[in-house]
């Protein structure tokens, strides 16, 4: 019969997690010190952790892979970049319809900017390497529908040329432009070939973002808060400066400050 006594059982629960696993593993299977396998192992927890606490798994038509960290500087070598985990959309119901307008040519460059914009608000920027791979297009198609989409005053924020951004119109920036301006969602989905519930999404974290902005946090704080990238809050902060919106949006933007800041005060008390 095993005793154990209350002074052994947490111990014996401790050894029976998969970090006392892993540690056990390095130092019996590599000759590491435990010292060095405890190491190890913050450095698994610090790179994977975005896979491990993901609170959901990518959606019917999304995918995840891993892309450069927004905040790494143009010119530090690909090896040495962080990386970063995002989820994409690689297909949505709404690009069959705009391939029976348009044709797959421009169905190719809305999911461009799709993923583009995507991994962008998720910290991550893309590269043409990781579009032609998605896509399943050589480099040479892409360059010519950036061309197209440079024409149209539109520049998805890819690694190569986010620094180039300067007056370049995003869609993001377009479609809360349109809103500030008054125009209604379906009107917007139209203009910018984006679905309604894309639409909704970016206002709504352009909202989130102004209540941020009313408390005067600085971007930083304002990105962690509302859990988003930093390039991102700072387009959004731009935006808030430089665009006046018409009288009812005004009225709209001043109503979600309100509400935002009665929650706050209720979760205080």
């Amino acid at each position: 019969m095993v005793n154990n006594t209350s002074r052994q059982r947490p111990e014996r629960l401790r050894v029976k997690s998969l970090d006392f696993q892993f540690i056990n593993e390095m130092v019996s299977g590599l000759a590491c010190s435990p010292f060095e396998a405890r190491a190890v192992l913050e450095k698994v927890h610090e790179v994977f952790s975005p896979l491990f606490e993901s609170g959901r798994r990518p959606l019917p038509g999304q995918v995840q892979l891993s892309v450069v960290d927004a905040c790494v500087a143009p010119g530090c070598p690909l090896k040495e970049a962080r990386q970063r985990l995002v989820t994409v959309t690689l297909y949505a119901p709404e690009d069959n319809q705009l391939r029976a307008r348009k044709g797959v040519s421009a169905v190719r460059r809305r999911r461009l900017v799709r993923m583009a914009e995507e991994a962008f608000a998720q910290g991550g920027l893309l590269t043409l390497e990781d579009l032609a791979a998605l896509l399943n297009d050589g480099l040479r198609t892409l360059v010519r529908d950036l061309g197209q989409l440079k024409a149209e005053g539109v520049i998805p924020p890819l690694r190569s040329v986010v620094k180039d951004m300067g007056r370049a119109i995003t869609h993001r920036r377009r479609i809360v432009e349109l809103w500030l301006q008054g125009h209604e969602y379906s009107t917007i989905s139209r203009k910018t070939c984006h679905g309604v519930g894309s639409v909704a999404n970016y206002v709504d974290k352009f909202k989130r973002c102004v209540a941020a902005f009313s408390q005067v946090f600085d971007l930083q704080t304002t990105a962690f808060l509302v859990n988003l990238s930093v390039p991102l809050v700072a387009e959004f902060h731009d935006l808030y400066r430089e665009v006046e919106p018409v009288p009812h949006r005004r009225a709209e933007l001043e109503d979600y400050l309100k509400k935002s800041a009665l929650s706050q005060s209720e979760e205080t008390l």
